[in-house]
Parts: structure tokens; C-alpha cells; sequence
């Protein structure tokens, strides 16, 4: 047990630096990247637009390859291969081989970020991996929190391109050997205990019949969407709002650890708040902050209720994931049926960034936060379903 607990941290600490460098260091570092290129907006979020494509696209790949037995060489190989792309992009010379090294990012995320880990985990511990899922998203939630304040150290110490180059080093001295480390440590669980379960072919099959399925993968799709809008562009937003820069960064360094307060209130209450609660207080709290970001226009410091209510949802709905498609579908085929299900967030993630600078160029600001509002409710609405739908039968 004490030899899992230290695996489970460590998978922890490479989820939390991987997400640090691949998936935030862009939004952290968009303001200097502008300056550091004289690339537009829209031309730079091109990039992550279309790793998150790709992302989408391999998932469902890399989900049956954890349930085949790779998911720990993906967790160590793929960090390394983003590490090296986000390198390259400090050199990209024009906006064509800018989109060509985020596609690579892109391969990178599919199997590296939460939908591996956590499918890794659920297919060695079972019934344990409920809590550790928490014990990694409790780490991993610090991730905004430890790129906006860096991202802004080292974009005024090197600029946009050389501070892509320390995020890449991150991930080579800390991301990768902690996997690293952190897979060897189980498999030799696993190979002491002999439970890893076999793979189960026709599971996505019968998964898709159920109409559970779909709704998980739509209430996460708009959820999703809403949250790559208001992280991806938090800095213009804040600034929108009235907030100096230093606040904005302050704020945003904000939603990471709310991520980590509201996965403790649920851990800490666990037997008092059940899944289905808890779902609809999450996606509550998704509403509740678009609409405290819109009023900050009144005043700027309710950016900081915004942090604390995006934070929060987001940081319940990322257990809640995993945990629902268990309950909902159960754990036969679970990385096949989790990548699968994935695609549709994975997808809203992809059009944000490119999503948000339409609305910016359109609508400005109004038109983001009247659109993320919409989507929380979309959201809470697609979640009442959601819980209404019944277990499979245990057989």
C-alpha cells in the first residue's frame, strides 16, 4: 500500500507539470507571444486549436492501447515528444511550422494528460482508483496556478519564445521521471498481485447503445468549451473588466487552487454528497462563475469570485468523469470507453482558443461571456439528464 501511495503521487506530480508546460504555458504566455511573433490572436491559437484536434482524434487510439498494456510507456514516452515540439516552437519561423509543431503537442496530449492516467490507474486499482484520482487531481489542480505566475516570471526574464523552452525543460526534468518512476512502482504491484484485469473488446459497443454515454460526453463537451474559452483568454478578459495585470495574474493564478478546494469539501464529504450531487453542484458552480465574470465590469474584484467558482466546478467535474463513467457504464473496457467519451471535450477544447478569438473579433468580450453563460446552463440542463439515467446491471 505504502509502495502505491508514492506511485500515485508521483503519477501526480508528471500530470501536474505536463499540464503546466502542454496545456496552460499557451494561455500564460499568450500576451508575450504576441509581442515575442507579431502574430495575431487568431493565428497563434491556430496551434493549440489543432493539437487538441489531433488530441480528439487519437484518444479513443491511446484509450484502447491502456487497455492493452501501454499505458505506462505513454505516460513516460509522450511528455518527452511534447516537451521537444514545445522547444521547437520558440524557433518557428512562420505561422505554418508553428501549427506544425502543435500538431505534434498534439500526439503528445493523447496519451499524457488525465484520460491516460486515469484509465492507467482505474485498470490496476480498481475499486482503489477512485481515491487515487482524487490524490493526482488534488496535486494537478495547482497546475494554472504553478504556469500563469512562471509564465509571467519567465516571459519578462526571456520572452514568449524563450520561455517556451523553460516550460520544455520542466518536462524533461520533472515530468518524465516522475511517470517514469511512478509506472515501474506498480507494475511491480502488478506483477506481485497478478489483478490486472484482461481487456474486454465489445465494452465500447455496448456502451454506445446507452444513452448515458452520450449525455457524460455532452455535459463535458459544453462544460469544456466553456472552460477553454475563459482560461485560454483570462488575461484579455480580466483586463476587459478593469483589472491591472498584476491582479489578472493573480486571479488566474486563483482557479488552481480552488480546483484543490473543491476536490477536498467533496473528499472530506464524501459519504454526505453522493456523484449525483455533486455533478449538479459543479455544474451550478460553471454558471455562477460566468455569471460573476460578466459582472465584474461593475467590479474588478469579482474577478476573484469568478477563480474561486470556475475553479471549483471544473476541479468536481474532473473526478467526477471517470467516476460517473464507472457508475454509469461501468469498468469493462474502461480506456476504450474513456477515450471514446473524451473526444467530445477534447473537441471543445480544440475550437476555444480559436472559438474565442471569433467572438473577440465579433462580438468583443460581450459575446464571450454571454456564450460561456450559455454554455453552463447548457450544461446544468444536459447534468439533470444525466443523473436521471439508471446503472447497468451488475452481472
Amino acid at each position: 500500500m505504502r509502495g502505491e501511495g508514492l506511485a500515485v503521487w508521483l503519477l501526480a506530480v508528471g500530470q501536474t507539470l505536463t499540464y503546466a508546460a502542454l496545456y496552460y504555458s499557451f494561455a500564460a504566455l499568450l500576451p508575450d507571444l504576441e509581442v515575442a511573433t507579431g502574430w495575431s490572436k487568431a493565428q497563434l491559437a491556430a496551434g493549440p486549436t489543432l493539437a487538441f484536434l489531433i488530441t480528439a482524434v487519437l484518444t479513443p487510439v491511446t484509450g484502447r492501447l491502456v487497455d492493452r498494456g501501454w499505458g505506462g510507456e505513454m505516460l513516460t514516452l509522450l511528455p518527452l515528444i511534447g516537451a521537444v515540439a514545445l522547444a521547437g516552437l520558440a524557433f518557428a519561423p512562420t505561422p505554418g511550422v508553428w501549427l506544425l509543431l502543435w500538431a505534434l503537442i498534439g500526439v503528445a496530449q493523447s496519451g499524457s494528460l488525465y484520460e491516460t492516467c486515469f484509465a492507467f490507474l482505474t485498470r490496476r486499482l480498481g475499486d482503489g482508483a477512485r481515491a487515487a484520482i482524487t490524490r493526482v487531481t488534488l496535486v494537478a489542480g495547482f497546475a494554472s496556478t504553478l504556469a500563469f505566475p512562471l509564465g509571467d516570471m519567465l516571459g519578462r526574464a526571456f520572452g514568449g519564445r524563450g520561455a517556451l523552452i523553460a516550460f520544455a525543460a520542466i518536462v524533461v526534468a520533472g515530468a518524465v521521471p516522475a511517470n517514469l518512476w511512478g509506472v515501474r512502482r506498480l507494475r511491480r504491484m502488478e506483477r506481485a498481485d497478478n489483478r490486472r484485469p484482461p481487456p474486454e473488446p465489445d465494452a465500447l459497443r455496448a456502451a454506445l447503445r446507452r444513452p448515458a454515454f452520450w449525455l457524460v460526453a455532452a455535459v463535458f463537451g459544453a462544460v469544456w468549451l466553456n472552460h477553454a474559452l475563459l482560461i485560454t483568454y483570462a488575461l484579455t478578459l480580466f483586463a476587459d473588466r478593469g483589472a491591472g495585470a498584476a491582479l489578472a495574474v493573480l486571479a488566474a493564478s486563483c482557479i488552481g487552487p480552488a480546483q484543490v478546494a473543491g476536490r477536498v469539501l467533496l473528499m472530506l464529504n464524501e459519504t454526505r454528497v453522493d456523484n449525483r450531487a455533486a455533478l449538479l453542484l459543479s455544474l451550478i458552480c460553471i454558471v455562477l462563475a460566468a455569471g460573476l465574470l460578466w459582472a465584474a465590469g461593475l467590479a474588478p474584484g469579482l474577478i476573484f469570485g469568478f477563480a474561486l467558482m470556475q475553479g471549483a466546478g471544473a476541479g468536481l467535474l474532473s473526478i467526477l468523469r471517470p467516476v460517473l463513467l464507472a457508475e454509469k457504464l461501468g469498468r469493462r473496457g474502461f480506456g476504450a470507453i474513456s477515450g471514446a467519451v473524451a473526444v467530445a471535450p477534447i473537441l471543445a477544447t480544440a475550437a476555444g482558443p480559436s472559438f474565442g478569438a471569433l467572438l473577440l473579433g465579433w462580438g468583443g468580450a460581450t459575446a464571450v461571456y454571454a456564450t460561456c453563460l450559455g454554455l453552463g446552463l447548457l450544461g446544468f440542463g444536459l447534468g439533470v439528464l444525466l443523473v436521471r439515467c439508471p446503472a447497468p446491471e451488475q452481472g
